[in-house]
Parts: structure tokens; C-alpha cells; sequence
């Protein structure tokens, strides 16, 4: 019998392979994200300050981050697809209950738990692609699921944003729960089950310890600097979006929140550019790719600092298409440049940098905002950017048998 090499697009099992994680990252994504859309007025009820506000977004990324090595570890024991069901489970239930939370403290408590649980899909999903996809296709594959995360983060700030006009932000926080209930079923019933996932092999009586598996990624450049722009590339993406809101509905702009929650639309520029980045990236090489999308996301984070609402909308739509591009060169790398056995721990290792920067500089950034306004939060996202182009200049570069 032949060895089992990855399913190929076109077949049936490949498209419910992308399917059941396109809905694994509405859930997870939507639900994640739900409180950006009505920070300004989950500060006005709580009488906090813009950065004490964002927290509610902060806390759940930061869960996510703490726990995508532990889930990357129950996924090795158990196998990736009942990982991530166990994960999109808890997350639901937890976000259903969230919004219902009366004090600022017990929701924050509540989205961290939720974020804790959400960790199983980011931390397994780019690990599960690579052992169940063709490895000739793994870069697209990769890109059409960011694509389906794309959707998730745009659908969650669209459907809790108006609410918060109504007065009714929770409200819009437990739409977006249930809306991400439903998608947890359809992940659930589409997502065909591990073929190249071998538990022997995982497992760590079988197998090099956890820490060692850390230990071998920590000890690679390259890995070490695909982490480097997770963890600056979102914690700059995030920090744009969680301040934007709060620049617009202030003077000059004073327009109303639900106007400011149909610039999420932004999103569907990353839809659009996180397959078409990996299959660029099979053509011309990942590296040459990753810098034309930080030049792109460069260049957007400038014009949203033109004082003017089109300039602002441009500015967003070009930041998102080069941030996606990026993030599914980079997060679809991680897992393809680690060995077999370290695999999932590249993937976790990179979201854990991915969402620790959106925790980090989620929150930090808003200080920026209240000294500097949104001239001080581009300046510093800017900067962000520039950074991450130089790592990966300087460690991305290598005589490695994989094209770069």
C-alpha cells in the first residue's frame, strides 16, 4: 500500500480539509475579536480609558498566546482534529457566557478563558495542513485558510459594531457567539480526520521531549525570525484596529460607531491577498513575497495618517492586504522549515509570538493614542514594520534545500 503523501486540491477530502477550517477560523476568529468593534463603548459603560477598554480584546489574545503550547501538546497525544473540537467547544460555551458578565473585571476574566480555549485551532490548524496536504500545495493551502480567518475576524466586528449605537454592545458580543456556534457544527461535520498524523511519532515517550522540541525551533534563526513578525506584524495590525474606532467617532471625524464598523469590510482585502500570497509565493519564493507585503503594509500605515476619511479608508484596505500576505507567508513557513517531529511546536511557537504582540501592543498602544493621537499610533506601527523587514532580510536569508 503507498505511503500516504497529502491530499491534492480537487479531491473531496482536500476541499472539506479547507472547508472545515475555513468555519474552524469563523469560530475562533469572530469571537476573538467581537469587542473591537464596540471598545469605545465598552469604555463609556466601565468609565475606563481607551487602553483599559482594549483589554477585553488584550486578555483573550493573551490567553491564546499562553496556550497554543499546551494545545500543541494535546494535539500530539490525541491527534489535531479532536484537539481543535475540544477547543472550539469550550470557546463557544465561553462565548455565549461572556457578554453577560455585570462588571468589567469578571468579562475580562471570561475573555481570557475564551482565549485560552481558542488557542487549539491557530496552535493545530497550520500543522494539521502540512501533514494532511500534498507538500507541493501546503503554501496555498496555508493562504486559503487565513482567507477563511479573514472572514471570521471581518464577521465578528460587523455583526457586534451596530448593536453598540442601540446601546446594546453585549448584545452584539452574544450574536457574534452564537454566529460562531454555528460554524463550530459545520467545522465539526466537514474537517475529515488525520491520515498523516502518526501518534508514535508525537508522542513524547516515543519521541524528543517538549522541551527539546521547543528547544531545536528556539535554536533556529529562521524559525526565530518568522516569530519575530508574528509577533510585530499583528501586534501592530491589532493596534491599528483597536484605535482606529476611537479616532473616528472623536472630533473632526465624530462619525457614528456603526458608520466606523463597516471599515472592518477592510478585512476582505485580506481575503483576498492571503491565497493569492501563497501561491506567489510557490512561484517567485516566500521571502521575495514577505517583503513586497511589509512594503505594501508600510506603505498603508502612512496614508491612514493623511488627516482625511478616504485617505484613512485607503490607507486601512492597503495595511490589511500587505498584514494578511504577510501573516500567511510567515505562519504557513514556521511549520514547513520545521522537522517532523517539531512541527506543531514552530506552528505554536509562532502564535505564540503572533498573539503575545497583539496583547502586548494592543495595550501598549493605546498610551501612544492618548499622548500622540493617531499620528502616534501609526508612527509606532510604522516602525513596527520596518523592523520586521530587517529580521527578515537578516534571518530569512539561507543556503537551506528548501526554496526560500
Amino acid at each position: 500500500m503507498r505511503a500516504f503523501t497529502g491530499h491534492l486540491p480537487g479531491s473531496p477530502a482536500y476541499r472539506r480539509l479547507i472547508a472545515g477550517l475555513f468555519f474552524a477560523g469563523v469560530a475562533t476568529f469572530a469571537q476573538l475579536y467581537s469587542p473591537q468593534a464596540v471598545l469605545p463603548f465598552i469604555g463609556e459603560e466601565f468609565d475606563v480609558e481607551p487602553a483599559t477598554a482594549a483589554l477585553a480584546v488584550s486578555v483573550s489574545t493573551l490567553g491564546l498566546a499562553v496556550s497554543v503550547i499546551p494545545w500543541s501538546v494535546v494535539a500530539d497525544r490525541i491527534g489535531r482534529v479532536p484537539a481543535m473540537a475540544i477547543g472550539v467547544i469550550a470557546a463557544t460555551v465561553l462565548g455565549l457566557l461572556a457578554p453577560l458578565a455585570p462588571t468589567l473585571s469578571l468579562l475580562l476574566t471570561a475573555r481570557l478563558l475564551e482565549g485560552a480555549a481558542l488557542g487549539a485551532v491557530p496552535a493545530i490548524a497550520l500543522a494539521y495542513l502540512s501533514e494532511e496536504v500534498d507538500a507541493a500545495h501546503t503554501a496555498t493551502a496555508a493562504g486559503s485558510y487565513i482567507a477563511g480567518t479573514t472572514i471570521g475576524g471581518l464577521l465578528g466586528r460587523l455583526v457586534a459594531g451596530p448593536f453598540g449605537d442601540l446601546g446594546l454592545w453585549r448584545g452584539g458580543v452574544f450574536a457574534v457567539a452564537a454566529v460562531c456556534a454555528a460554524s463550530a457544527a459545520l467545522f465539526l461535520w466537514l474537517t475529515p480526520p488525520s491520515r498523516g498524523f502518526i501518534p508514535s511519532r508525537a508522542s513524547t515517550s516515543a519521541g524528543p521531549s517538549l522541551v527539546a522540541r521547543i528547544a531545536t525551533n528556539l535554536r533556529d534563526r529562521r524559525q526565530l525570525s518568522l516569530y519575530a513578525q508574528g509577533f510585530l506584524l499583528m501586534g501592530g495590525f491589532v493596534a491599528v484596529y483597536n484605535y482606529l474606532g476611537f479616532h473616528l467617532v472623536a472630533p473632526p471625524y465624530a462619525l457614528p460607531l456603526w458608520v466606523v464598523s463597516f471599515l472592518f469590510l477592510a478585512y476582505l482585502a485580506g481575503t483576498v491577498t492571503s491565497p493569492w500570497a501563497g501561491a506567489l509565493a510557490g512561484r517567485f519564493g516566500r521571502l521575495r513575497v514577505l517583503i513586497a507585503s511589509l512594503a505594501v503594509m508600510a506603505a498603508g500605515v502612512v496614508v491612514t495618517a493623511i488627516p482625511d476619511v478616504i485617505a484613512v479608508l485607503v490607507g486601512l484596505l492597503v495595511l490589511t492586504a500587505g498584514f494578511f500576505a504577510a501573516h500567511a507567508i510567515a505562519s504557513g513557513w514556521a511549520p514547513a522549515a520545521a522537522t517532523a517531529q517539531t512541527r506543531a511546536q514552530a506552528a505554536s511557537l509562532y502564535y505564540l509570538g503572533y498573539y503575545g504582540g497583539s496583547s502586548l501592543f494592543g495595550w501598549l498602544l493605546g498610551y501612544a493614542f492618548h499622548d500622540l493621537g493617531w499620528v502616534g499610533v501609526a508612527g509606532c506601527v510604522f516602525v513596527m514594520v520596518v523592523a520586521a523587514t530587517v529580521i527578515a532580510v537578516l534571518g530569512l536569508r539561507s543556503p537551506s534545500p528548501r526554496r526560500a
